[in-house]
């Protein structure tokens, strides 16, 4: 396939003179540095915008390993009646922590299912998250 290029002259002349450093002749110079620059951007992984980034941060935020293990264990006790008021309020307290994140979570959600053009349900299933049973 052929493609005609028009060149500004000042940019032919450096054109040339790499092309002669790298021992090729101008056509297979170009054609070389077209082959390079697109394999790169090939390999490159997609980028996300950086407004639908920031969301998707706000999204995946949540407790660390060991505060849902701590979380899960309060909630076994309690399940088992042996809380103690001190576990009692920490629960609690994951818990309202764990409702203010869902509920950002939920705001970053609709944001980005806004700017995609896209439903809530259509975002999740997308990204794989499940709604809760009582939704």
């Amino acid at each position: 396939m052929t493609i005609p290029v028009e060149l500004p002259a000042e940019f032919e002349s450096t054109l040339r003179e790499e092309a002669k450093k790298a021992d090729l002749d101008p056509g297979a110079y170009v054609v070389k540095a077209l082959c390079e620059h697109l394999r790169k951007t090939q390999e490159l992984p997609p980028r996300l915008p950086r407004g639908e980034a920031a969301l998707l941060e706000k999204i995946n935020l949540g407790f660390s390993q060991e505060e849902w293990q701590r979380y899960h264990t309060l909630i076994e006790k309690r399940w088992a009646e042996t809380l103690t008021e001190e576990e009692q309020r920490e629960l609690i307290g994951f818990t309202d922590r764990l409702e203010k994140a869902n509920a950002r979570r939920m705001e970053a959600l609709v944001e980005l299912a806004g700017r995609r053009g896209v439903s809530l349900e259509t975002l999740m299933k997308d990204l794989g998250i499940e709604p809760p049973p009582y939704v």
